[in-house]
């Protein structure tokens, strides 16, 4: 993945926590008919160093799991916050008109080894880790245990784990660093403006960067 440098994270607890909150990841495989890829929530197990181990499953009847190249890296592509940028936003414009639309994103790329786990046990805990992860914000969560015994293991008989010990981690957080303060400030106005949640959080990250810089130069808004 292409990163400026300004646009870099090289923050591994940084990273993870997009990786937890948004667990949906395209994963990328090399198989016998080429690349391949598929759209998988993997859970994050942060303890094992240095980058930590992705967990999830696959349907058995998916050929990913029986046809990828085992000495070949795959890639887990988790995708953050993203939006438009409109150039009408900028401060600049009015005073040059020498602007552009762009995309404001965030994303993480996570690259290692596959190892296909085929044990009815091991992705029982799995989908427990999963399932508690992503319940755990509902006022009445949900548990694996709620369902019948009997139908779990009938599901679990369709489904292979998959686990990836992670070797690298690559982050880009591009959240307009590489435009003056006066168009980050209004950038981020106007993404506020916006009734979409998505936007929402771009604007807390483009804040974010604002009020770091305005950390290391003393400068203040107020």
């Amino acid at each position: 993945m292409y990163i400026p440098s300004q646009f870099d994270q090289p923050n591994v607890e940084v990273m993870h926590e997009l990786m937890r909150n948004r667990p949906l990841a395209t994963l990328v495989t090399v198989g016998s008919d080429g690349i391949n890829a598929n759209h998988i929530p993997l859970h994050l197990l942060a303890s094992a160093l240095p980058y930590g181990v992705l967990r999830g499953h696959v349907a058995r009847s998916n050929p990913v799991w029986r046809d990828f190249a085992a000495d070949k890296q795959v890639l887990a592509i988790f995708h953050g916050p993203e939006a438009y940028i409109s150039p009408s936003w900028y401060i600049t414009k009015h005073e040059t008109g020498r602007v552009v639309p762009t995309w404001n994103y965030t994303v993480v790329h996570a690259y290692g080894s596959l190892r296909i786990v085929d044990d009815a046990a091991w992705i029982r805990t799995q989908l427990e880790a999963l399932t508690n992860h992503n319940e755990a914000a509902l006022s009445k969560p949900w548990a694996v245990s709620d369902a019948p015994n009997d139908f779990t293991e009938k599901l679990i008989e369709a489904i292979v784990g998959i686990e990836i010990t992670i070797t690298k981690l690559s982050g880009k957080w591009k959240v307009s660093q590489n435009q003056p303060l006066p168009n980050r400030i209004s950038v981020a106005q106007a993404l506020n403006t916006i009734e979409q949640g998505k936007s929402a959080e771009m604007a807390v990250l483009v804040n974010s960067r604002i009020d770091k810089q305005q950390d290391n130069d003393g400068t203040s808004l107020s």
